[in-house]
């Protein structure tokens, strides 16, 4: 889950940043792009130029620059709280990065934000109500696509949070808030198991097709398999099967083909540790050749899950469905 947190100057995000971060989400803020930036041409934080140096950055690689440069950093293993969105593209990107996303205002009235800043005494915050004013009317909107557009921000605004009382009530309606949005999105079981083969094929040394297969019962990963050349000779990649390394065209030249496919690697890997695969499930990221099915049908294997078509593939799978084999393509 990633909550994002959004809002005007002194209503209390940074205080729903902490709370979140004290329960076990990993902290991020948008603005720290823009400190880092600051800190190395040696110029002292202020909030005229943060506003400055964000206009800049956004219109040197886009107004979603700075979400952009933090994606990266994500990982689905980890909740997440993430400060300082302060432009529509920054929470369009948030939202499309694979997973759950919520976006929070938070908000309090003028002169209980300037209280709160004067009492945190930040460098470069405003002195004056009327400073406060002129600096919002900067991050409020503009033509201009790379400023700030926290009115946009706020109209995308999932839940909001109003901060006008203790701080005793602010924690209590984060934690009312969070406890009603914890529901999200698991990955059914075709999902991981081809998310997993989708791993394992990154381990594939063929120069021409990176696929993978892994094996599976009762719902209990049994073998994983990657096509390139066999056990103790040298690999695809570095030369060692002729017909790969000419760039054949498809469908050529098979007989010189050096390299074994990503079924018969994990049906030979769970015959080579002696595990037997009757009534077993095989992943693939393609759908199997001729002789991979023969062997898929003759181990045992009771279904065929495939994402992507083989192009020498229908054969295969008029054999498979003759045999009885179940037969699932998968987006």
């Amino acid at each position: 889950m990633i909550i994002g947190v959004a809002g005007r100057n002194g209503a209390g995000k940074g205080e729903l940043v902490q709370f979140l971060e004290a329960r076990s989400f990993t902290a991020h803020s948008l603005s720290d792009v823009i400190r880092q930036e600051l800190a190395l041409r040696g110029l002292p934080e202020s909030r005229e130029r943060m506003i400055e140096v964000g206009q800049e950055l956004r219109r040197r690689s886009g107004p979603g620059a700075l979400a952009q440069k933090l994606v990266k950093q994500l990982r689905p293993d980890r909740n997440y709280a993430i400060d300082s969105i302060r432009h529509p593209v920054e929470v369009e990107i948030l939202r499309h990065c694979g997973q759950t996303f919520h976006l929070v205002w938070v908000d309090a009235k003028l002169e209980t934000r300037f209280q709160r800043m004067r009492v945190r005494g930040r460098s470069g915050d405003p002195q004056t109500v009327a400073d406060l004013e002129r600096l919002e009317s900067l991050e409020r909107g503009s033509d201009d696509p790379n400023a700030q557009q926290l009115d946009a921000v706020e109209a995308e605004a999932d839940y909001r949070i109003t901060n006008d009382d203790t701080l005793e009530a602010f924690q209590k309606q984060i934690e009312l808030w969070v406890q009603s949005n914890l529901a999200f999105a698991r990955p059914g079981w075709d999902d991981y198991f081809m998310s997993i083969a989708r791993v394992v094929a990154s381990r594939s040394n063929c120069v021409k097709r990176k696929v993978a297969a892994v094996v599976t019962i009762d719902r209990r990963l049994i073998s994983t398999g990657y096509n390139g050349t066999p056990r103790g000779t040298r690999n695809c990649n570095e030369g060692g099967c002729p017909r790969c390394n000419s760039l054949a065209l498809g469908g050529t030249r098979l007989d010189e083909c050096l390299c074994s496919h990503a079924e018969e690697n994990a049906i030979t890997q769970a015959a080579y540790h002696g595990v037997p695969l009757k009534g077993a499930t095989i992943y693939s990221t393609f759908s199997p050749c001729l002789q991979c099915t023969k062997m898929i049908i003759n181990s045992g294997i009771v279904e065929v899950v495939y994402q992507s078509d083989y192009p020498l593939g229908r054969v295969s799978l008029d054999l498979l469905a003759e045999a009885g084999i179940a037969l699932r393509q998968v987006d």
